[in-house]
């Protein structure tokens, strides 16, 4: 873990070293990656099959080794605990009612020449959703990515989740139930990625990919951007809590170990402007690490990449935060809205000291697919409009064409297209 504080003469440089680092995959993965895709292009579901028997140890032999039907879904979501499937269930809940809100709303009317304007929104046809499989199973990304899909409108909806050697897990199962999607294929990587993307005898293809996976899954994605729409090209989880000495060590402690716990390449930073409660966190990390049942990534992820950063007083706080533009950003303060004002960098912000960014994983509402590695300087959260698309529209009557077709025909010809101007001319009577 690294220590640092703004008074000291090298601070800028060591901070300006942590904003730099970039904990992302390497030309290694690409070669890969386009290897694979290329493959898959090719070969379609015989290139799945062997990479799925290779890297899963599954075997794509029979149509239930290939996907999970609706019904082993239902029967995973009835045999749940009744507490796990209301949890389940008010999650669901809390992010349909909050991407509900998102709806974008269409737009028709004539402005002050009388041309009609406008626009409409709609839904892509068909939207592939990655599910990471095996220790990094998540019921939760699955609601994250499909609600939103089915409150754009979706019609269909197609998850690819790997299945290491057959296990299925039951909690994603009965979360794809919940979010009612019909179609998942046990196969992972990036060739689910090709699949999705090219389409395959069994797959058909889609036009958008969302969701999380690993820095081969990532790099598919951004490989395949143009080829179909992608939510983002996600990195390395991070957080960055902002607090005061009146927090209690050990709930910080395990905030930047939430994080920490994801990945070896995780990244968890602490702000504060209090060097003893540093102190206190530094210790209780420690402490909490000793009963984590996940601190071996934990710890790696803390030793390699966890930083303390004491400054002089907290306002100072937002400036490092935007330089950030961390995925994940705690205000644990008696009054956030003071910082908050400030953060203009960030995937989303948690105010208060009640208001863990574990919340947000799960139950809040807001989606927990979020820019990482910086590019939360210009990029949002997932969102119902990651599967819309909004189509303008544009209609002229012989008035209207009158007030503003001479200018049309004035800069198409500045710009050297004569077709251009005669296709309005023409309707001039020019």
């Amino acid at each position: 873990m690294l220590r640092l504080e703004t008074g000291d003469p090298g601070f800028a440089q060591a901070f300006d070293r942590i904003v730099r680092d970039r904990r992302e995959s390497g030309d290694d993965v690409a070669r890969d990656v386009t290897a694979i895709l290329e493959d898959v292009r090719a070969r379609g579901d015989e290139t799945l099959a062997e990479l799925t028997e290779r890297f899963d140890g599954h075997r794509l032999a029979s149509d239930e080794d290939w996907r999970i039907s609706p019904e082993a879904c239902r029967n995973a979501y009835d045999a749940l605990r009744p507490e796990l499937r209301d949890a389940l269930e008010l999650a669901a809940e809390r992010i349909r009612s909050y991407h509900r809100a998102q709806l974008p709303e269409n737009r028709d009317y004539l402005d002050e020449t009388g041309v009609r304007l406008g626009a409409i929104w709609r839904p892509v046809e068909a939207a592939g959703l990655y599910i990471p499989g095996g220790r990094a199973a998540y019921p939760s990304s699955l609601l994250m990515n499909a609600i939103p899909a089915k409150v754009a409108g979706v019609e269909r909806l197609v998850v690819c989740t790997p299945t290491p050697k057959g296990e299925v897990n039951p909690l994603v199962m009965a979360a794809a139930h919940i979010a009612g999607v019909g179609e998942i294929w046990r196969v992972g990587g990036a060739q689910a990625i090709g699949a999705l993307a090219y389409g395959t005898d069994r797959i058909s293809p889609v036009d958008v990919i969302t969701g999380p996976g690993n820095a081969w899954v990532a790099e598919a994605k951004r490989q395949l951007y143009g080829v179909v729409g992608i939510d983002m090209v996600a990195g390395p989880s991070e957080i960055l809590v902002i607090a005061d000495g009146r927090n209690e060590p050990d709930w910080i402690a395990a905030d930047l170990l939430s994080q920490a716990e994801h990945d070896p390449v995780s990244q968890s930073i602490l702000i504060t402007d209090d060097a003893a409660f540093a102190d206190r966190v530094a210790a209780a990390v420690e402490a909490e690490l000793a009963a984590l049942p996940t601190a071996k990534v934990a710890s790696e992820s803390w030793a390699a990449h966890g930083v303390i950063i004491v400054v002089e007083q907290l306002e100072q706080a937002p400036a490092l935060a935007n330089a950030l533009a961390a995925e994940h950003v705690e205000l644990a303060v008696d009054e956030p809205d003071r910082l908050f004002a400030s953060i203009r960098h960030a995937g989303s912000v948690f105010l208060g000291r009640y208001t863990p960014e574990a919340v947000g994983d799960y139950i809040a509402g807001p989606n927990h697919v979020l820019p990482t590695g910086r590019r939360a300087r210009f990029a949002s959260g997932l969102s119902v409009l990651d599967f819309m698309k909004r189509t303008s529209f544009i209609q002229l009557g012989d008035a209207a064409l009158d007030a503003i077709g001479p200018a049309a025909v004035a800069l198409a010809e500045a710009e050297g297209l004569p077709a251009h101007a005669r296709s309005v001319a023409v309707r001039l009577g020019q």
